[in-house]
């Protein structure tokens, strides 16, 4: 999940507004000025990362559907239909169900946003080094050591982006850098726009804090480390993960520093289960919804210092000892918004009006750059070639 949400980021997101939609689908010049009005679309399917499609095959798929040429210097591109059928049904394949006309035609519209930007980009010779592509692919590759606790290998590194983005490392990358290059380019062509985004003053966040205050309230909440005997699905498996932990529970009774000697063993990789800090459990129906409702009980029966009973969850046996406890709270402007970090209410509020702020200029400046990109004869639409 956490390798799903960093590719879209890296690959969509700095570009929001540019190719998200109902933001900048605007109605482009095309043979029959059709699309007119595919701005106020709503697309729900087209916020999908844009790739050349390899060539297809069918003759039909060689047909031309929109021809690409931002200034003369700049070389023509082409969309061919097989290029706009393989990302229609891309799109489908991920939203589960084929796209209306109106949809289709968006989508067309996301690729000849794209084209247009990074041929202004050429024209204007802003430039992406192979530098700055290797830290964002370095960046998903230390979120991938977060999620599976170690380095990937090349291959799973390989396999999660094609898992995610359906493309191979190389056509990765050659995207990355189209998806860079356009968000190079929005901070150069709207420079003026982005600075002047201001943070929000001292009143302006107090204001937000009294308008939303009830909503800011921690429930009772426990931090506790956990020993846990991980188990498989055959049956000889989890009788032997229940023989280790029933001895690993004996051992530790209800003794807190038995249960510290024991977690302490559990580091060694071949210690034959886990062991460590667990973090921050809240009392709340989501978090019970992920631990289980036996997990909960007995979380929340302890107090700190004390060691529960063998717990069998649904992939491991656990201990847990809590380490603190935490009762419900109204927060104030200067309490800590999420426990384990610095973040105050006050960081948070301020952190998101900026967030909200940066996004309307950010929408504005996109929709403002595809404006000025799609006017004149920039591009060219072959309505006789979209349907198929």
């Amino acid at each position: 999940m956490y390798m799903k949400r960093l590719c879209i980021a890296l690959l969509c997101a700095v570009v929001t507004g540019l190719f998200f939609p109902g933001m900048v689908f605007c109605g482009g010049k095309s043979d029959k000025n059709a699309d007119k009005n595919a701005d106020s679309k709503e697309n729900t399917a087209s916020s999908a990362p844009v790739s050349a499609a390899p060539a297809e095959t069918s003759l039909q798929d060689t047909q031309v559907v929109a021809t690409i040429q931002v200034a003369p210097s700049i070389a023509r591109e082409t969309i061919f239909r097989g290029q706009l059928k393989s990302e229609v049904d891309r799109m489908e394949k991920s939203a589960r169900r084929p796209l209306t006309d109106a949809e289709r035609r968006q989508v067309l519209d996301v690729m000849i946003n794209e084209r247009l930007a990074v041929q202004a980009a050429e024209r204007d010779r802003v430039v992406v080094s192979e530098n700055e592509i290797n830290q964002q692919i370095q960046q998903l590759r230390a979120g991938m050591v977060q999620s599976i606790g170690r380095q990937p290998t090349d291959a799973e590194f390989a396999q999660a982006i094609k898992n995610e983005t359906g493309l191979d490392l190389q056509m990765f990358r050659d995207q990355l850098r189209r998806q860079l290059i356009v968000q190079k380019y929005l901070q150069f062509k709207k420079q003026p726009l982005f600075e002047s985004i201001k943070a929000p003053t001292v009143q302006e966040i107090t204001n937000a804090y009294n308008l939303a205050k009830t909503q800011f309230v921690r429930p009772d909440t426990v931090r506790f480390s956990m020993i846990q005997v991980p188990y498989g699905a055959d049956a000889a498996a989890k009788t032997r993960a229940k023989e280790l932990a029933d001895r690993l529970f004996r051992e530790i009774g209800s003794t807190a520093s038995k249960f510290d000697e024991v977690a302490a063993r559990g580091q060694s990789p071949n210690s034959g289960y886990q062991a460590g800090d667990g973090g921050y459990l809240p009392k709340t129906p989501n978090a019970q919804q992920i631990v289980g409702p036996d997990f909960m009980d007995a979380a929340f029966s302890l107090r700190q210092g004390e060691v529960s009973k063998l717990i069998e969850g649904p992939r491991a046996y656990q201990i847990i000892k809590i380490t603190e406890t935490f009762q419900m709270k109204n927060l104030e402007l200067g309490d800590i918004y999420q426990l384990g970090t610095r973040m105050t209410v006050r960081d948070f509020i301020s952190g998101s009006m900026l967030q909200q702020r940066q996004q309307a200029v950010l929408a504005q400046a996109s929709q403002e750059l595809v404006n000025e990109l799609r006017a004149g004869n920039t591009f060219q639409i072959v309505e006789s070639n979209l349907s198929w």
